[in-house]
């Protein structure tokens, strides 16, 4: 029988299914392995002790090289799920009916540019009211992007064909009395971590930059159900990262020497360029907050578990999410309605109710602030303190709260350990070096790094992330929203583990021109009244209505 020091022994020599498994395939396991293998990962036992855990771990290897062949693609899931329920919490049960006022008046613009800036309520209506055409439509926001977006590198692939197939459908469906609704014939655009049948799925990489996917992802069907129309894949940070891909550094259209940040660079850029009117974008880390800071567009990250990530890119299962990136918090509230709930592929995804529509009354919110961080200097403090100002003057009265105090930073070192899973083979393989980013925080090393954690230490990292959830319960209780700096990394990381859902929205711009957001926090599955307090904010206010530099305006 094996002795239990074993098994903790065990956490310190995982790092053998790394790098260093593959350099001593053929060697044996000595004390003095081990003892190399401890000392990384600060732990002491005895000589002894080593040389008893010796032939545990010679096992174990072997067991590592048997599982290696066996086939694991990148959409396979561990057999873990993430749970970011804490105990005590109720979640709304009741389910009201999805509803957002239809703009009545809207007639087409003198100068056919200016369309490039309406919301979707206003496109909606010209093609509902048969002003324009969903092919019109499609064909003038093709056009735009093949005119600005090599400036911007913003596009993987136009997907002309199909989109016109699908502007011609929903020209006849609406023409026979079928209208589906405010996204019926409206041009969109995804990242290109999501699989479409027809084109190139590429994740931003050279590795994968011919990689074909015969699926459409669940998000990418659900828009075609509700009528939408899919024009362009757009740019990602190489897997998932940053603004940089295969082709180049997605640019920012307020300034083009400036990247877009990311990693879902290539759909906030677009949005704000007015070269779609909304795209599809996922946050593991920031993804979908940072591209909006750096690009001026209105973002939402819905909860952990809200929207299926069948077809999608997986990077960290327990972290990923799916969101719409558009000029408006109600543009994001309708692509949202689309695409919410369970699709019984991805297992993460809960059934909970979307109550979005003109009876929240948003004066009745509880809103909170994490008053410490807008106390701090910081770029972007004049905006947030206008923003805060405005919600008060609307009657919004703001009860100061402060988060948990957990080393949340630490544990995100579950997105290089699931990372480094998700994408063994490209480690193993060698084809890592063919990624554009090289440097000591790319892919290729914080995947390499990423085997060097033991599994003992990953799931004591998920057991202090138990604790975070249960004391973001605690923190949160009698709020329904709280607003954040959207630069607060100490938020951003917290609520990315817990699984909160937010909105970023722009609130004004830094002295270099470059614009600048504020975040509405809300309950888990509490999107509604996140996004109905930020329309209040954007009702009172015009930031989300500016427009980048006359290169890609009709005026300013």
């Amino acid at each position: 029988m094996k002795k239990p020091y074993t098994y903790t022994l065990l956490g310190a020599a995982c790092f053998l299914s790394g790098a260093f498994a593959m350099k001593l395939a053929d060697d044996k396991i000595t004390v003095d392995v081990l003892r190399s293998a401890q000392q990384m990962i600060g732990l002491n036992f005895t000589d002894a002790q080593l040389d008893s855990a010796t032939a545990s771990v010679a096992e174990f290897r072997e067991g590592y090289q048997r599982i290696r062949k066996q086939p694991l693609t990148n959409d396979v899931a561990p057999a873990l799920q993430f749970n970011p329920i804490p105990v005590g919490f109720e979640m709304e049960q009741k389910r009201e009916k999805f509803e957002v006022e239809r703009r009545k008046g809207i007639k087409l613009p003198a100068n056919r540019e200016d369309l490039a800036f309406y919301t979707v309520p206003q496109l909606a209506e010209l093609v509902r009211t048969k002003q324009i055409s969903s092919e019109e439509l499609t064909r003038f926001f093709l056009g735009r992007l093949k005119q600005h977006g090599p400036t911007l590198q913003c596009v993987t692939s136009l997907t002309e064909e199909l989109a016109l197939q699908q502007a011609r459908r929903a020209d006849q469906e609406i023409k026979a009395g079928k209208y589906k609704g405010m996204l019926h014939g409206i041009p969109y655009g995804v990242k290109d971590l999501l699989a479409t049948k027809r084109y190139k799925t590429t994740w931003g990489s050279v590795p994968y930059k011919d990689q074909q996917i015969d699926l459409d992802a669940t998000v990418v069907q659900r828009l075609e159900q509700a009528g939408a129309v899919l024009v362009a894949k757009l740019t990602l940070g190489e897997l998932a990262m940053g603004d940089v891909w295969y082709g180049g550094k997605t640019r920012s259209p307020w300034d083009t020497s400036k990247g877009s940040s990311g990693s879902s660079a290539g759909s906030a850029s677009a949005v704000a360029a007015g070269l779609l009117p909304f795209a599809i974008g996922t946050e593991t880390l920031g993804s979908i907050v940072s591209p909006s800071t750096a690009c001026g567009t209105t973002g939402l990250r819905p909860t952990y578990g809200r929207v299926s990530r069948h077809g999608a890119m997986a990077l960290s299962w327990s972290m990923d999410k799916i969101g719409p990136i558009a000029r408006s918090a109600e543009d994001c509230a309708i692509v949202f309605n689309a695409i919410y709930g369970p699709d019984g592929k991805d297992l993460a995804v809960v059934d909970a109710p979307f109550n979005y529509n003109k009876n929240v009354d948003v004066r009745k919110l509880r809103v909170g602030y994490l008053n410490k961080d807008f106390d701090r200097d910081y770029p972007f403090k004049e905006s947030d303190k206008a923003t805060l100002e405005a919600l008060r003057k609307a009657g919004i009265e703001l009860v100061p709260i402060e988060l948990p105090n957990l080393p949340a930073r630490d544990l995100t070192m579950t997105i290089s350990v699931e990372g480094a899973a998700a994408f063994d083979e490209l480690t193993r393989s060698g084809r890592d070096s063919l990624m554009v980013q090289q440097h000591k925080n790319a892919w290729p090393n914080i995947f390499r790094a990423g085997r060097f954690v033991t599994a003992v230490e990953y799931l004591q990292a998920q057991r202090v992330r138990s604790l975070l959830i249960q004391q973001m319960h605690e923190k949160l209780k009698g709020i329904d929203v709280y607003l954040s700096p959207s630069f607060a990394g100490s938020n951003l990381v917290m609520t990315n583990l817990s699984g909160h859902p937010c909105v970023v929205v722009p609130n004004g711009f830094q002295k270099n021109g470059m614009p600048t957001t504020i975040t509405f926090m809300g309950q888990l599955y509490g999107e509604a009244k996140v996004l109905a307090l930020a329309k209040l904010y954007q009702d009172m206010t015009d930031h989300d209505e500016q427009r980048p530099p006359m290169a890609f305006s009709s005026r300013k």
